[in-house]
């Protein structure tokens, strides 16, 4: 009995140390966006780079553990959007402004996970293939969105499939749209929002919900 209590605290206490420097990875991010470096996160927790690296492993894994970090609060907030007291349209435009929002509110968060560092100098990490880890991460998004559709939306025989094709397909466009607009600002995030939406209504208008589901 002894030795399993042990053994909890020593989860407990490692799985507090891994959130306390991922919140410093999160702080350095911040600041240095893409250029985020390992020594600077470790120097930021306090810690030298060897024990980040038992941590996490290599910058991939610190990516990967951000990238779910950060995820799974998006998620969070675009299922919030979905379930929302509103009319399908509102819902449908809050959940394109709640991407958008996130985006715009630590653009260096979102340059991290999803652009390479633009640094000419050469260094140890230069090799880091950023295009091989956020493909994955927006994966999961299109499955999450793909999840939500079915459960609230009949789009026929092929209800799963077509599922599919519109959760990765908005992710798709939310994804390139925003990177668009993130760095070229040529609109109000609001105009943006409106237009996205207005790209996406014609079948959404008329499709049904499914029987039995929360509805859309």
């Amino acid at each position: 009995m002894e030795t399993t209590r042990q053994a909890e605290r020593q989860r407990t206490a490692a799985e507090r140390r891994r959130r306390e420097l991922l919140e410093a990875a999160d702080r350095v991010v911040l600041r240095d966006g893409p250029g985020a470096s390992m020594n600077a996160i470790a120097a930021e927790a306090g810690i030298t780079k060897p024990i980040l690296y038992r941590h996490f492993g290599d910058k991939g894994g610190l990516y990967r553990a951000l990238a779910k970090r950060h995820t799974d609060a998006l998620l969070s907030a675009l299922r919030a959007a979905l379930d929302a007291p509103a009319e399908r349209r509102a819902r449908v435009e809050a959940t394109l402004d709640t991407y958008l929002a996130a985006i715009e509110a630590r653009p260096q968060v979102y340059r991290f996970l999803m652009h390479p560092s633009d640094d000419a100098v050469p260094s140890p990490e230069q090799g880091f293939d950023v295009g091989r880890h956020s493909a994955p991460l927006l994966r999961r998004l299109g499955e999450e969105l793909a999840t939500v559709i079915a459960e609230r939306v009949d789009l026929g025989p092929d209800s799963q499939v077509m599922a599919r094709i519109w959760g990765h397909g908005i992710v798709g466009m939310m994804h390139a749209a925003g990177d668009w607009w993130l760095g070229e600002r040529p609109c109000s995030r609001a105009q943006l929002v409106s237009s996205l939406a207005d790209l996406l209504w014609g079948r959404l208008a008329e499709v049904g919900d499914r029987p039995g589901g929360p509805g859309f």
